[in-house]
């Protein structure tokens, strides 16, 4: 079948507005949820992130309150357990586009860190919308939608429909006051057309081959609609 390209942060922690290094990583579910959707469809998923190290979770995305209890969360962390790919990321600087059929990017607050200004992940976004192939990006990982940049500076997103974590999330999630920029701002800041639904509740943007994840109950429903596309 077709290979996908899973495009993770590298980061380890957020830096706030006061310069505070606070833990992050990816979110768990973001991963988990999508992988085993394409692997049982019978395609495989290749990881990539900036300097090819090896992604962490975010230890929030792996507690029984955030996993519908303590049976969850060892679901989670088994799954996560068993995705060798994670443990052999690909360098992002060395990714060939015309190797994979589809790109997707989850969250977690860590792509706030690297994958918002990495030149590199911009260039690809760039060349996998103008591609045509199956884009998908959920919760923050839209974040990674600032590096991406044309030669007049203006943003290839601009226009396009898309969501992602809100800023009514972020301040339910305690952290809005505490953060340097909000997804939400920056997103409509480069002339996105921001679709918010309700806080938690899943909500998908499909835009030509842009499919957009609000968060992370999102991710599943991203990952169906990559299906669809990649039959």
């Amino acid at each position: 079948m077709a290979r996908i390209l899973f495009v993770m942060t590298g980061a380890e922690y957020w830096t706030l507005a006061d310069g505070t290094k606070h833990p992050t990583g990816y979110w768990a579910e973001e991963v988990v949820v999508p992988y085993r959707a394409l692997t049982e469809a019978g395609h495989e998923v290749v990881v990539a992130t900036p300097g090819g190290v090896v992604p962490v979770a975010d230890a929030a995305s792996l507690t029984p309150e955030v996993n519908g209890g303590q049976e969850g969360a060892d679901a989670v962390a088994a799954s996560l357990a068993s995705i060798t790919a994670l443990q052999h990321p690909l360098k992002l600087a060395e990714v060939d586009l015309a190797d994979y059929a589809a790109v997707f990017y989850p969250g977690g607050h860590g792509p706030m860190e690297d994958l918002a200004v990495d030149a590199d992940s911009g260039r690809l976004l760039t060349a996998a919308l103008d591609s045509g192939k199956p884009l998908g990006v959920v919760c923050h990982g839209p974040a990674a939608l600032l590096a991406a940049q044309r030669p007049d500076g203006t943003s290839p997103f601009a226009g396009y429909r898309l969501t992602g974590f809100t800023n009514a999330e972020e301040t339910q999630a305690g952290l809005a006051e505490k953060a340097k920029w909000l997804l939400q701002d920056r997103l409509v800041a480069l002339g996105a057309d921001f679709r918010e639904g309700a806080p938690w509740a899943p909500n998908v943007v499909v835009d030509r081959n842009l499919t957009t994840g609000q968060n992370p109950g999102s991710s599943g429903a991203v990952a169906a609609e990559l299906l669809k596309v990649l039959g």
